[in-house]
């Protein structure tokens, strides 16, 4: 049975982040992915000329620990912003209007930018710019949803129009659940501190930034993934190498479902939480538990290429979100020819819609051709798409997007604390500390350094 300094369960961004750490520090480690290969949700492909993340497809430059890591790994200089002119739209009737200039996750900044903007009624406009009037909540503490945190201070229509599609979109998840605590603490923490958000905003000075807010890589996220992997030792990981159970005699001893055993003094547990609750459960019981009240939703990409004389709209932006209200099949759409630079060959456009999600949880178990002809269809109606699609690529993601409800902080406020009578246990992972990649990487990368110092501090295991 070999040994290792440290075991990682599950490959994906934050599993190779924390892999990346402990090489750094000099640990000893072996990451086990159960798939053919590492990245999880990360993944690119490349198609007769066009290229296109099936996952996440940007770098929030506001949360720089991916950027960071780029640097680190030799790739910086690849990185590049969304093309211009980088606006984002939400559908209302038959239009898609531009979120408002000069807003914060589609929040206008001001009330010059709230008029200009067409996407609310009249009477939605004033209940927004009231918000300057609105007490901030005694309890500030307690945690609430989305819907509940914009409708009180912003009102009905901009829980319809911007928090449900853009707010909770993002996450595939459900606006009466999702945590503003957890996923949103600056609109928090600027009701705390002026009373109001818009006051906040208005008081804050925010240069437009050249760069825009999002930045990718030439070939794709999977540029990162790849990066990461030659920059660990060789043979430290192992693909088609899926955990089936984890035990614990002095040393934790990780059973691989191949019937091969490894063994290390700590495991850091990176796979998704309900993964996880099967894992621990043999080790504390406690623990399983409040990994598997973390939940999870299902969604779909669908991704098609086009002739540009073929789409009528002009693409001028990086793409749409849907409200619910809205009635269609898919909850958004992407412009990834417009939002990226050469994403596609010549005379070509390349466009990609989103199913399923917390709103729509049924869509999973429709057929890929269903799922395929409805985005076609909604695509076409919306952008004027007439002719056929030049390829067609569908990406299920089961249970992909960790959805941190209400409370959510609170989970992982016990899980740490059971944590700490596991000495050498450790846990990341999206169902935890942060969703977006650069979340992931640097609560990755976080874990990685607690497993490196707990093993320096215990030289005798």
């Amino acid at each position: 049975m070999e040994s290792f300094g440290v075991i990682i369960a599950g490959g994906g961004i934050a599993g190779l982040a924390a892999a990346y750490e402990l090489h750094r520090r000099g640990v000893r480690f072996r990451l086990l992915e159960r798939a053919g290969r590492p990245g999880g949700v990360i993944l690119t492909e490349h198609v007769d000329g066009f290229t296109f993340d099936a996952g996440p497809d940007a770098l929030l430059i506001q949360k720089p620990a991916a950027i960071t890591l780029c640097k680190e790994l030799g790739i910086g200089d690849r990185l590049f912003p969304t093309s211009e002119p980088r606006a984002a739209f939400i559908l209302r009737g038959k239009t898609l209007h531009p979120l408002p200039e000069s807003s914060v996750l589609g929040i206008p900044r001001n009330v010059t930018a709230l008029a200009a903007t067409r996407l609310f009624s009249l009477a939605g406009k004033a209940r927004m710019a009231a918000e300057l009037f609105v007490r901030p909540r005694k309890d500030g503490a307690t945690d609430e949803s989305i819907a509940s945190f914009i409708g009180r201070r912003f009102g009905d229509e901009a829980v319809t129009y911007l928090a449900e599609p853009l707010l909770a979109g993002i996450h595939a998840g459900d606006v009466n659940r999702l945590s503003m605590r957890a996923l949103f603490p600056r609109f928090l923490e600027a009701e705390r501190k002026h009373g109001s958000v818009l006051r906040a905003f208005r008081q804050v000075s925010q240069p437009k930034s050249s760069q825009g807010a999002f930045m990718s890589l030439p070939g794709g996220l999977q540029e990162l993934v790849d990066a990461l992997a030659r920059a660990l030792p060789p043979g430290s990981i192992a693909v088609n190498s899926g955990v089936a159970s984890l035990s614990f005699d002095g040393q934790y001893r990780v059973a691989l479902e191949s019937g091969e055993t490894v063994a290390a003094p700590a495991v850091v547990v990176s796979t998704p939480a309900f993964v996880a609750a099967t894992l621990v459960e043999p080790l504390d019981r406690e623990l399983a538990s409040l990994c598997a009240r973390i939940p999870y939703a299902s969604s779909a990409t669908v991704t098609f290429g086009y002739r540009r004389e073929d789409v009528a709209y002009p693409l001028r932006g990086s793409g749409f979100v849907v409200p619910r209200v809205e009635r269609t099949t898919i909850m958004a759409g992407s412009w990834i020819s417009s939002k990226w630079r050469s994403r596609a060959p010549e005379g070509r456009v390349l466009l990609r819609a989103f199913i399923g999600g917390a709103r729509d949880p049924g869509a999973m178990a429709r057929t890929d051709a269903d799922l395929i002809a409805a985005s076609q269809t909604e695509l076409g109606r919306l952008l004027g798409i007439r002719g056929a699609p030049l390829f067609t690529r569908l990406h299920r993601w089961d249970r992909a997007n960790a959805q941190h409800d209400v409370g959510h902080l609170d989970i992982i406020a016990s899980i740490d604390q059971v944590l700490a009578r596991r000495p050498g246990l450790f846990v990341t992972g999206s169902g935890f500390r942060g969703v977006g990649v650069p979340d992931c990487v640097a609560d990755g990368r976080a874990t990685g350094a607690r497993a490196a110092e707990w093993i320096s501090s215990n030289p005798s295991t």
